[in-house]
């Protein structure tokens, strides 16, 4: 089909804007924005609702660029519909400061819905939005009030599919028949080191229909028409998601480098961008330029966005009229605020009983979800183990969306990364599974601390305790490594009162992710904590006991060994040896406080300190001191029963005594 001259026109402004800012930062991807060009506009012009004057009118469509190194195809839409992105946000590609940076990022760029660039990780996330979309429609909506009713696209690559966590994802959705996600997949045939056969020869048709996905081709990705009639069919699917297969040339246009890899990434060159605007009949001379009537062509995105949003707001207005609570209660969410009685009647636990803080965690979960309605998450195929299903709610299903307890399968990380799009979406999800695990998931977890999301992971099993499971399940390493992921709370609890403050921190949380390790075996549930874990664990670390004369040192412990630090203090005691415990559940959280309360904890003074974790040494040499001595783990365990390996690995009171004498 040939196209009118302003559709022509439109698409070429992308194009050259592409080669422009590409060429001005002297680096970023071309090929991509410049072959895909048609099937954005398409989608953009002719399908997309949403409202470039409120970029976060809740009921807008929502649009996922996966392949995010195409990232100036979406700066491009962006400043042409009218979002606050100008014509020197895109003269600022990837350079320092801007909002235009090489990837797309939620948070940075009005507009950006999803911090992509991973290749694969917006596939997932574009699930979870589509999940959350459902799950609110079968919340909230009513007969005559579809208050919740919009749809994900996405533009996907070849490298996308690549990805195992697309196909977890994909196979995830098309299970739940989350029709209102439809994918745009970028069929170009090549891949950044060369033509795509090299390695990919599946036949992506039979992938998606065996997965419960629609398939539908465009084979010339430059109709405009055709890939605005396949998105229009795939709309009226009522039970499968939709990918729209386009087939497009990378690199259209570009003289010798068009429909191979070397047009992927890296700038072209003055006179590679001059011919390849005259091949594009581009008569403007000037970089940057917009002509009139493009901006003029897309200002019905904008019209359409304004009209919509007023539409639904007067719609939103009748329906409070009519359900005056369930709107209320919308709003709250909407506005990422907890309802007023939360917190109230919180479960409470008995001093001195043996609990295992998973199950301790499962009590406050299920309490929680009682007074949080959007509290709805799930585990990779270990409820029974983590603890982490909601008894008094339905499973989420494609019989029930309303369901808020969720069956990832084993697909750990496809459920961090769709627990993402789900935070984006105004639900509060909590994902869980084995903490030796949570490596399937650390790409998902690390874009979540990176977007800010509020989302908890739950992490049983967090120890060589778990014993006869072997070594494969006992995490060694991980309470280091995740200590050293930028903005994500870390908590440990000790036993059942930290446990219940771990949930009460995650939730009071809007602006990053929370981690919850918690132990399988029994702990007592101490005395001291029911009072004192209030402040202290929001605090980080807290003096749990004092000692019972003049302090000479200190006892640092986390999670389960805590309790060993205080069998250990009263045992030294009786030797005339006075030591404080410190309870250190978050060293996160820790580091936030003034220098006055970290001295109170750590008195500067008491020099001779022991830490004591079921865990790497990483880390801890800056809170013990030089004179300082560590009980740690630093292989890999060893299968058994638990209380063997744990007394095998010299976590003993008896030790604790002896290590810390040992330290001069």
């Amino acid at each position: 089909m040939k196209l009118s001259t302003v559709e022509n026109k439109s698409i070429n402004t992308i194009r050259t804007l592409t080669l422009d800012a590409v060429e001005k930062a002297q680096h970023g991807h071309p090929g991509m924005p410049i072959g895909a060009a048609p099937m954005a506009y398409a989608l953009w012009k002719n399908s997309l609702n949403i409202n470039p004057d409120n970029a976060n009118w809740f009921n807008r469509d929502r649009f996922v660029l996966s392949a995010g190194h195409g990232s100036m195809l979406q700066y491009a839409l962006l400043h042409l519909s009218g979002f606050p992105v100008s014509i020197e946000d895109l003269k600022g590609f990837r350079q320092t400061g801007s909002i235009t940076p090489g990837h797309p990022e939620f948070g940075l760029t009005p507009g950006v819905e999803v911090t992509t660039g991973p290749l694969g990780q917006g596939i997932p996330a574009s699930v979870g939005l589509a999940l959350a979309e459902k799950n609110l429609a079968a919340t909230y909506n009513k007969t005559g009030f579809p208050i919740i009713d919009h749809y994900t696209y996405t533009i996907c690559s070849d490298g996308d599919l690549m990805e195992g966590v697309s196909y977890e994802a994909a196979s995830f959705a098309g299970h739940l028949e989350l029709n209102k996600l439809i994918m745009l997949y970028d069929s170009n045939d090549v891949s950044l080191d060369g033509d795509l056969d090299a390695s990919f020869s599946e036949d992506v048709k039979k992938r998606f229909e065996s997965m419960g996905w629609q398939h539908l081709l465009v084979k010339n990705g430059s109709d405009v028409q055709a890939i605005t009639e396949k998105i229009h069919e795939a709309k009226k699917e009522n039970t499968k998601p939709t990918i729209i297969e386009i087939k497009t040339v990378i690199g259209v246009g570009i003289e010798d480098l068009q429909g191979t890899h070397e047009a992927h990434s890296d700038p072209i060159g003055e006179e590679a961008v001059k011919k390849a605007k005259e091949n594009y009949n581009w008569e403007y001379t000037k970089d940057f330029h917009v002509p009139d009537e493009v901006y003029k062509d897309f200002l019905t995105i904008k019209e359409n966005g304004k009209n919509l949003q007023n539409n639904w707001e007067q719609l939103f207005w009748q329906y409070k009229q009519k359900y005056p609570i369930l709107a209320d209660e919308l709003n709250t969410i909407i506005e990422n605020g907890l309802p007023e009685n939360w917190q109230e009647q919180l479960p409470e636990f008995k001093s001195n009983n043996l609990l295992a803080t998973r199950v301790a965690s499962s009590q406050m979960l299920n309490n929680l979800s009682k007074k949080i309605p959007n509290l709805v998450g799930g585990s990779a195929d270990l409820f029974s183990s983590n603890k982490t299903k909601l008894e008094n709610y339905d499973t989420l299903s494609k019989k029930n969306y309303a369901g808020r307890s969720i069956w990832f399968g084993v697909r750990e990380f496809a459920m961090g990364a769709i627990a993402n799009g789900m935070a984006l979406h105004h639900l509060r999800p909590f994902v869980s599974t084995f903490f030796t695990f949570s490596d399937y998931l650390r790409p998902a977890i690390r874009l979540a601390a990176l977007m800010g999301l509020p989302v908890t992971y739950v992490f049983t099993h967090d120890s060589i305790s778990v014993g006869q499971d072997g070594p494969t399940h006992q995490p060694v390493e991980h309470l280091a490594s995740f200590r050293a992921m930028p903005q994500i709370n870390l908590i440990r609890p000790a036993d059942a009162h930290e446990t219940v403050e771990a949930w009460n921190i995650s939730l009071k949380e809007n602006n990053r992710p929370t981690m919850i390790a918690l132990c399988r075996q029994g702990v007592p549930t101490l005395e001291q904590t029911k009072e004192l874990a209030k402040q202290g664990v929001k605090k980080g670390a807290y003096i749990l006991s004092k000692a019972q004369e003049k302090p000479e040192g200190i006892l640092i412990a986390s999670g389960s060994e805590v309790q060993l630090a205080i069998q250990a203090q009263e045992k030294l005691a009786e030797e005339n040896i006075h030591v404080n415990v410190v309870s250190f559940p978050s060293w996160n959280l820790f580091e936030t406080q003034s220098k006055e309360y970290k001295d109170s904890v750590l008195d500067p003074v008491l020099s001779k300190r022991l830490a004591i974790e079921l865990g790497s040494k990483v880390g801890w040499r800056e809170y013990v001191g030089d004179n300082g001595a560590i009980m740690s783990v630093d292989g890999f365990g060893e299968s058994g029963p638990g209380d063997e390996i744990i007394e095998k690995f010299g976590f003993t009171v008896e030790n604790v005594i002896k290590q810390y004498k040992k330290i001069d």
